[in-house]
């Protein structure tokens, strides 16, 4: 899921108890030589993980499991020349591996690319961290220096689905419309609405949804708008997923326009890989009315090519959960009363953030356990030890 970092929806729980603040632990000593015939012993030193941003919030027990296994050194949150600096002159030592529980924290030295990748100390093997996308780490650099990169998308799958059906709905239903006049506490906009909004709105049961990714945020969407809205499922992915296909009733589309041309409403849930998917292009294959819905990234869309497919009709409306400039929105958009914006929080709640605390964590006990890490995105590019 763009630069900006949503803060978690308010959950009306009180706040999670912060664990307290302690020093990292340091190397166990050598033990000094005895007397005896025996022959002194060295015990190693831990291997040290590296902890970027906010203490621990909810997985204590787990957090404790890591401190018996690894030394934990904190960074906390460092903007990057600082950041670039502590690592140049081994401020945190040799350390394995990098962990980063949370998705506002800890990403204040800002995008993950050559110059700060190659600062790395050779001994790192896996950087473990929140959120569901990772288009500020060059995964693929990451791998070329020897170190996995895990996400935690798992985590936080039923939150994102949540929020794309809750888009979907309003994209049929125009429930930026309604709530825009509702908002507005005036007389006219309210009866504007409330006696034409039934003209131009539809159920969504039994139109085609398109989405662009049946990863397991695709598929979680997919399971829903099927189960529960009686929706027909199209996909386009770079891998046909036979299985899912069947669960769900799934058309596969081999091309991206083969799937823009039939679907009702398209919807975004594939990674930002480097370029934008919809431009002005893709949008004249759209059917003429159709929605679209973007719970992936920001950048995939040409914003200034939406605005005229909106203009034109060839969407009819939109929901969008992410923006090209987060945080800067596009005005034109935001103003529209068909298309409903959010402030990139579809996989915000706080199930979100314990999952996302607890598989990072996992995946570094797993990976050094020699079980393998549980979510790595890069290892096609990883270079294969001699």
């Amino acid at each position: 899921m763009s630069a900006a970092t949503p803060t978690p929806l308010d959950s009306g729980l009180p706040p999670p108890p912060s664990a307290p603040q302690t020093s990292p632990p340091h190397p166990i000593p050598e033990p000094t030589s005895t007397p005896s015939s025996a022959p002194a012993t060295t015990i190693p030193p831990k291997p040290i993980i590296l902890h970027l941003g906010d203490d621990i919030r909810w997985n204590h027990e787990l957090y404790a499991s890591l401190q018996s296994k690894f030394q934990i050194e904190r960074s906390y949150s460092l903007g990057r020349e600082e950041f670039k600096q502590g690592l140049r002159e081994g401020r945190w030592g040799d350390f394995v591996g990098m962990y980063r529980p949370f998705w506002n924290t800890g990403g204040e030295m800002g995008n993950w690319d050559e110059e700060l990748i190659s600062l790395l100390p050779k001994s790192c093997k896996i950087y473990a961290s929140a959120g569901a996308g990772f288009d500020w780490v060059d995964t693929k650099t990451m791998a070329e220096h020897g170190v996995i990169y895990c996400n935690s998308a798992p985590s936080c799958t039923e939150s994102v689905a949540d929020a794309a059906i809750f888009l979907i709905i309003s994209t049929f239903r125009a429930m930026a419309w309604s709530f825009l006049a509702a908002r507005s506490c005036s007389q006219s906009q309210f009866e504007n609405a409330n006696q034409n909004i039934a003209a131009q709105t539809h159920n969504p049961n039994n139109h085609i949804l398109g989405i662009v990714g049946l990863g397991k945020i695709g598929y979680r969407i997919a399971q829903k708008a099927s189960t529960a809205f009686e929706m027909k499922i199209w996909y386009h992915d770079i891998f046909r997923f036979e299985e899912r296909e069947k669960d769900v009733g799934a058309k596969w589309c081999p091309t991206l326009e083969e799937l823009l041309e039939g679907s009702d409403c398209v919807i975004l849930a594939t990674p930002f890989s480097g370029a934008v998917l919809l431009s002005t292009k893709q949008f004249g294959l759209f059917k003429r009315g159709s929605r679209l819905v973007n719970i992936a990234r920001g950048k995939l869309i040409d914003e200034d090519a939406l605005n005229v497919a909106l203009d034109e009709g060839i969407i009819s409306a939109a929901g969008l959960d992410v923006h090209a400039n987060e945080p800067l929105v596009n005005e034109k958009l935001a103003k529209r009363e068909n298309v409903m914006v959010l402030s990139h929080t579809a996989g915000a709640s706080v199930e979100s953030h314990i999952g996302f605390e607890r598989l990072g964590m996992e995946n570094l006990i797993e990976f050094f356990d020699g079980r393998g890490a549980i979510t790595p995105v890069n290892m096609q590019w990883l270079k294969k030890e001699e």
